[in-house]
C-alpha cells in the first residue's frame, strides 16, 4: 500500500468513528435524521462535483445503475446500524458490524470467486470472531447483572446488539464490495459516485416518512387526508433539525468523506488491504465508548477492540 493510500485510510477511520459517534447519540431520531444526513450529504458534497472529475469516465447509464443500487445498500446499513444503537452499547455494535464486514468479504471470495486466503488471513478472521464474542459476552454480563435472573426457558439466546451488529456487517460487505467494482471497472468519480447515492437514500428516506406519517394518520382515525399527513412529515423534520441541525452538519461532512477517502484509496491500493486497514476505527469508537460514555468493563472492551483490529489487519496481510 502506498503512503497516500495509507493516509487516506487512516483519515477514513477517523472521520468513519465520528460520524457514528454523531449517529449512536441520535438513533432515536429514526427516519428524520438519516433523511436531513442525506439530504446535507448531497447539497454539501454536490459542490464539489465539478471540481472532481464529474462524474468519472462512465457514461450516465452505468452511473445510475451504481448510485441507484449503492443508495438502497446504504439505506439498509443505515436502518440497521441504527436499530443496533437503539438495541446496545455503541462499541459493542460498531465493533461487531465493522469487524464483521471484512470477514464476510474473505468468506465471499472464498465461495464466489474461488480465492484461497493463506494461514495469516484465516487467522485473522479467528481473531476478529473472538473478539466480536468477547463484546457481546462483556455486554451480557452487564445485563445478567443489572436484571433479575430471567425464568426457565426465558433466558434471551442472542443478544440484539451482537445480530444487529452481524447484519450490519452483511450490508458493509454487499455495499463496499459492489461500489468498489462499479467504481474501477467503469471509472466512476468517488465524489460524484457519493454525491448520488446520498441522493438516492434522500429520495427513499423521504418515500419511507411519507408512508410514516399515512399510517400513523390512520391508525390515529383522521380523515383529513394526505394534507394532513404530509403536515405531519413536514412538523417531524422540522422538528428534527431545529433540535439536531449540528449533528446533522457533522454527519453531512464526515459519513460521506469517511467513504469518499476508501473509495479513493481503493484505486490506488487492492481492496483486501483498504477494506482491513479502515477498521482502525473500531478501537477509536472502542475508546470513547468505554472512556467517555462510561460502558462497562473499559479494559476489556479497548482489549477486544485491539484483537477485531489486529484480525481484520491480518486479514489484509
Amino acid at each position: 500500500m502506498t503512503l497516500t493510500a495509507l493516509v487516506l485510510v487512516l483519515a477514513a477511520a477517523v472521520a468513519h468513528s465520528i460520524w457514528n459517534i454523531v449517529a449512536a447519540k441520535s438513533s432515536g431520531s429514526g427516519v428524520p435524521f438519516l433523511f436531513w444526513g442525506a439530504v446535507l450529504s448531497t447539497l454539501i458534497w454536490g459542490v464539489a462535483v465539478p471540481f472532481t472529475g464529474g462524474i468519472g469516465s462512465s457514461g450516465p447509464g452505468p452511473f445510475l445503475l451504481a448510485v441507484v443500487v449503492s443508495g438502497l445498500l446504504h439505506v439498509l446499513y443505515m436502518l440497521v446500524l441504527q436499530r443496533g444503537y437503539r438495541s446496545g452499547e455503541l462499541s459493542t455494535v460498531y465493533a461487531t458490524a465493522r469487524g464483521s464486514g471484512p470477514v464476510l468479504t474473505v468468506l465471499v471470495s472464498i465461495v464466489l470467486f474461488g480465492e484461497r486466503p493463506g494461514a495469516v488471513s484465516l487467522g485473522g478472521v479467528a481473531l476478529v470472531i473472538a473478539g466480536v464474542v468477547a463484546f457481546g459476552l462483556i455486554g451480557r454480563r452487564r445485563a445478567a447483572g443489572a436484571a433479575a435472573p430471567p425464568r426457565a426457558g426465558s433466558a434471551r439466546r442472542w443478544d440484539p446488539a451482537i445480530v444487529f451488529g452481524l447484519l450490519t456487517g452483511v450490508a458493509i460487505a454487499v455495499y463496499t464490495l459492489w461500489d468498489v467494482y462499479m467504481v474501477n471497472s467503469f471509472g466512476l468519480a468517488p465524489v460524484a459516485f457519493m454525491v448520488g447515492t446520498s441522493l438516492a437514500q434522500a429520495v427513499v428516506f423521504g418515500g419511507m416518512l411519507g408512508a410514516q406519517s399515512v399510517r400513523a394518520g390512520r391508525d390515529a382515525g383522521r380523515d383529513a387526508g394526505r394534507d394532513a399527513d404530509g403536515a405531519g412529515a413536514i412538523r417531524r423534520l422540522r422538528g428534527e433539525l431545529r433540535v439536531s441541525w449540528r449533528r446533522l452538519l457533522v454527519f453531512g461532512v464526515l459519513s460521506p468523506l469517511s467513504y469518499i477517502l476508501v473509495l479513493t484509496a481503493a484505486t490506488m491500493a487492492p481492496l483486501s488491504l483498504v477494506a482491513p486497514m479502515r477498521e482502525l476505527s473500531v478501537v477509536l469508537v472502542g475508546l470513547y465508548g468505554a472512556f467517555r460514555s462510561h460502558e462497562n468493563n473499559p479494559g476489556l472492551r479497548l482489549t477486544a477492540a485491539v484483537v477485531v483490529v489486529c484480525g481484520v489487519v491480518l486479514i489484509g496481510m
